[in-house]
């Protein structure tokens, strides 16, 4: 019986790619992952075994990666940013608990960083208070319950993440994710985008509430909406964490 191990190749950089990650597709026998995904991790995977498919190929490859660990295959299963944060360790986990015990192979989940956490160090500090990270997307989670979602995360003025912000089949949700928001917090508060957190390309804007949906959103951007202390200045956004507040800066 071989192993798997579920990793998150971090958001693209190799710089940012965890050792044990990174040491995990080294002793892996086959790689499986997004044939995106792959292509960016190709100098690390070398000469090896790769097993590739599409955006929608998740549960085809996850069902692959297990039939090959059964069978006594190290296989490593590669997601982007943190393989527990919208990753393939829940799918895979999922999977192997609809298997007898008995003929499960091994099951490590290897953690990475995830892309939202790139995009708050590129934009300054935005996430120095409590927060939620909500996706925009409704090709698994019904679009009332993400609106739900959103309703909540604003209402108790957390610092809001989005991922999928916009694609080219959803270019409304993220119109109505800022109207939503708009209802508990105003017009100025801060906003940063960045676009290809961590890999070639990248860049960030810090605009406002207002207006974040005039900019380039894709599926490349992460965005993050602060919360009603959250500040701008010298290109930099800052949530305080409340030092001030206290009075501990003297």
């Amino acid at each position: 019986m071989g192993k798997i191990t579920v990793v998150g190749m971090g958001p693209g950089s190799v710089s940012e790619m965890t050792p044990r990650v990174k040491n995990a597709i080294l002793n892996a026998d086959i790689v499986v992952g997004y044939k995106t995904y792959l292509s960016i991790i190709k100098d690390i995977i070398g000469d090896k075994e790769t097993l590739g498919t599409g955006m929608t190929g998740e549960v085809e490859r996850s069902k692959k990666a297990i039939e090959l660990a059964a069978n006594g295959k190290d296989v490593a299963v590669v997601s982007s940013g943190d393989a527990g944060v919208y990753g393939m360790a829940g799918l895979v986990l999922e999977l192997l608990f609809e298997m007898d015990k008995d003929n499960r192979p091994k099951i490590e989940i290897a953690s990475g960083i995830s892309s939202v956490f790139t995009a708050a160090a590129i934009l300054g500090a935005p996430l120095m208070n409590d927060f939620a990270v909500i996706s925009l997307s409704d090709l698994l989670t019904p679009w009332e319950v993400v609106e739900k979602r959103l309703n909540a995360a604003a209402m108790g003025d957390f610092v809001i993440a989005l991922y999928n912000p916009k694609s080219k089949s959803r270019k409304d949700n993220i119109n109505i994710a800022r109207d939503i928001i708009l209802k508990h917090r105003g017009e100025e508060t801060p906003v940063g985008i960045v676009w290809n957190a961590g890999r070639d390309g990248e860049r960030k804007v810090i605009t406002t509430l207002n207006d974040f949906t005039k900019e380039d959103i894709s599926m490349f951007s992460i965005v993050i909406i602060g919360n009603s202390a959250t500040y701008e200045k010298e290109g930099f956004m800052v949530t305080p964490r409340g030092y001030r507040q206290k009075g501990m800066f003297g």
